[in-house]
C-alpha cells in the first residue's frame, strides 16, 4: 500500500491562517478601493474652484468624527455648529465641536491662518487625507465658503434627512477664491409678497453657491413691504395687495431683522431697495401729500411701469425719504441702500436729476453707500456710489466716466424672471428668452465695449415677480440658472466653459433633487438622465 503523507496539523493551521490573511487583505483592499475610487478633480463642483489636486485615499465621516476650532473663537464655533447640525440631519452623527488642542484623527479642522497667502477674505483651502479634513482661510467667511464646497464633495444624499452612509470624501486639496467682490441675487417681494420662511429658503440657495449679497426689492407700485414706524400707512394700506389683487403683506421690522440675522449667519449682506421716484404708487396711495395734486391714487394690482412719481418739488417728499432711509439704515447693518431710480418715465429729466442728487445726500447722511439702477448716471454721482447696469449700455458707460463702479445685471442675460423658452409656463420675455446656456455664456468684463474688469464691482441676478406667486415658482425660475450666475461671479474666466459646466450641471441635478428643488430640466443640458 502506497504511503500517503498527510500534512501536519500545524501546517494545516498555517495554511488556513495564510488563506484568511489574504482574504482579510483582499477585503481591506476592496474597502480601501471603495474609499479611494473617487477622484477629487472629477467631482461636479459649482462654482468651479481655482485649483484641485487629487490624491490617493479618502476621509470618512463616522460617529467618531469631531469638528475642531480654536478655543474662544465664537465665529468659528458658530460655523462649526452650523456644519455639525447640517451633517447630523443626514448622517445621524452628533459631531461634537472641540478645541483644536484636542486635535486627533477623525477630525474636521476649521482654522484661521495668514500663512496661506490669501488676499481675498473669502478665499479658502481644503486639504483632505485619510485622517483629517482641514479647511483654512484668513477670515470666517472664507471658512463658510469652504464648507459649501465640502457639502458638494459628499454624496448628494447628504442634502436629505436620515440617510445611510458611507460618507466618504476623496483625498486631495482645493485652493479657491472669488473673482468678483460682489456676487448677488435679487428677490422682488413687491409685485408678489413672500414671507420670511420663503426669503430664508432663497438665502439658503444664495449661500449654497457662495453668493454674498441678497438684494431685496421692498417697494413698488403694487406694494410697500417694509414697516416704517413713522409712516405706518405704507404697510397698513400700501402693503395690503399685490399683482392680481391678492392680499399682499409686509415685513415688520422684527421680521426684517430675522432675515438679516439669518443672512449674516451665512455671510450674506442684505441690500434693501426703496425704488423712487418712480415705481411709487403704493406710497402715493398711502400718503396723498406725496403727490403733486395732494390726491391719492387707487392701489395698483397690474404690471405696467413708468406711470408713477413722487412730487420732486415738495419738501415733504424729502422729509418722507429721510425718515424712510433713516429707519431702514438703522436696522440694516450692511454697507448699501438701493434707491432704485429706474423707469421714471413720468418724471421730467431735470426734476429726476435734482431728486437723485438730493436722495444720494440723504443716503450718505445716514452712513450708507448708494446703489441705483443705471439711469442714476444722469445725476452727479459720488465716486463711492454704485450703478447697477440692467438695460442701457450708454448709461453704464456714463457711470464709469463718473468713476462709479458697476454691478452687472444685463436683462438679456441675468434676469431670472425671463422665460427659458416660448413654452415656459412662468415669466416674461420682453428682454428675450434666457435658456441655461444663454444665461451662462457671457463675460461681465467684455459684455459692454469700453467697460473693463476694473470698472466692475460684481454681478447680480434679479428675479422680478410679476408672474411668480409661490416658493415653487421661485425655484423653477432660478434653478438651474442661479448656479451658473454664481459661477460667473466666483470662478476665474480661464476656468469657465460651457461644455465643462453643462456636464457638471447635469450631474448636479441629483443634488438639486436631493435638496427638493423644483428646477427646470433644460433641453440644452439634455441626456438620458432627464
Amino acid at each position: 500500500m502506497k504511503n500517503t503523507i498527510q500534512p501536519k496539523p500545524k501546517d494545516s493551521s498555517r495554511y488556513l491562517i495564510s488563506i484568511s490573511f489574504f482574504v482579510i487583505l483582499f477585503i481591506a483592499s476592496a474597502c480601501q478601493a471603495q474609499l479611494t475610487s473617487k477622484d477629487l478633480s472629477q467631482l461636479n463642483l459649482i462654482p468651479i474652484p481655482v485649483a484641485i489636486t487629487p490624491d490617493v485615499g479618502a476621509f470618512e465621516i463616522t460617529d467618531r468624527t469631531a469638528i475642531y476650532v480654536n478655543k474662544g473663537d465664537t465665529q468659528l464655533e458658530d460655523i462649526a455648529n452650523y456644519l455639525s447640525e447640517f451633517l447630523q440631519k443626514s448622517t445621524g452623527f452628533n459631531l461634537p465641536v472641540k478645541n483644536v488642542d484636542q486635535f486627533s484623527k477623525d477630525a474636521i479642522s476649521l482654522e484661521l491662518t495668514n500663512s496661506n497667502g490669501f488676499k481675498n477674505p473669502e478665499g479658502y483651502s481644503i486639504n483632505i487625507n485619510n485622517d483629517v479634513i482641514k479647511i483654512q482661510a484668513n477670515e470666517p467667511q472664507g471658512i463658510f465658503r469652504g464648507i459649501q464646497t465640502l457639502r458638494q464633495l459628499l454624496p448628494a444624499r447628504i442634502e436629505q434627512e436620515s440617510q445611510k452612509g458611507p460618507w466618504t470624501i476623496a483625498s486631495g486639496s482645493i485652493l479657491d477664491y472669488p473673482q468678483y467682490e460682489y456676487r448677488g441675487a435679487m428677490l422682488d417681494v413687491s409685485r408678489h409678497f413672500f414671507a420670511v420662511d420663503d426669503v430664508k429658503r432663497f438665502i439658503h440657495f444664495v449661500a449654497t453657491y457662495k453668493m454674498n449679497k441678497l438684494h431685496l426689492h421692498l417697494s413698488d407700485d403694487q406694494g410697500w413691504r417694509i414697516e416704517i414706524k413713522s409712516w405706518p400707512k405704507l404697510t397698513e394700506y400700501g402693503g395690503s395687495t399685490e399683482v392680481g389683487g391678492g392680499e399682499g403683506g409686509y415685513f415688520t421690522q422684527e421680521d426684517y431683522k430675522e432675515i438679516i440675522d439669518y443672512a449674516q449667519e451665512r455671510y450674506i449682506e442684505v441690500i434693501p431697495e426703496i425704488d423712487m421716484p418712480g415705481h411709487t404708487n403704493a406710497a402715493l396711495a398711502s400718503y396723498p401729500e406725496l403727490n403733486c395734486n395732494d390726491e391719492a391714487p387707487d392701489l395698483y394690482t397690474g404690471t405696467e411701469v413708468g406711470f408713477s412719481s413722487f412730487c420732486t418739488d415738495k419738501e415733504v417728499t424729502y422729509k418722507f425719504i429721510d425718515d424712510v432711509i433713516g429707519e431702514l439704515a438703522a436696522i440694516t447693518p450692511g454697507k448699501y441702500i438701493h434707491i432704485g431710480g429706474d423707469e421714471s418715465h413720468s418724471t421730467d429729466k431735470e426734476d429726476y436729476i435734482q431728486f437723485i442728487n438730493k436722495v444720494q445726500d440723504i443716503v450718505y447722511k445716514h452712513g450708507k453707500t448708494m446703489i441705483g439702477w443705471d439711469e442714476i448716471q444722469n445725476a452727479q454721482l459720488r465716486k463711492e456710489s454704485v450703478t447697477q447696469f440692467w438695460a442701457s449700455e450708454e448709461n453704464a458707460l456714463g457711470a464709469v466716466k463718473q468713476e462709479s463702479k458697476l454691478i452687472m445685471s444685463p436683462a438679456k442675460k441675468a434676469y431670472m424672471d425671463m422665460q427659458y423658452d416660448s413654452n415656459s409656463p412662468l415669466g416674461l420675455h420682453w428682454a428675450g428668452y434666457i435658456e441655461v446656456d444663454t444665461g451662462y455664456n457671457w463675460n461681465p468684463s467684455s459684455y459692454v465695449k469700453g467697460i473693463t474688469k476694473d470698472d466692475i464691482l460684481g454681478v447680480e441676478a434679479p428675479l422680478w415677480t410679476e408672474t411668480i406667486q409661490t416658493i415653487n415658482d421661485i425655484e423653477y425660475m432660478i434653478f438651474p440658472r442661479l448656479a451658473g450666475f454664481a459661477e460667473i461671479g466666483w470662478s476665474q474666466d480661464s476656468l469657465r466653459n460651457w461644455e465643462s459646466y453643462k456636464n457638471r450641471l447635469l450631474n448636479h441635478y441629483e443634488r438639486l433633487e436631493a435638496m427638493d428643488v423644483n428646477f427646470y430640466k433644460s433641453k440644452v443640458v439634455a441626456s438620458e438622465k432627464l
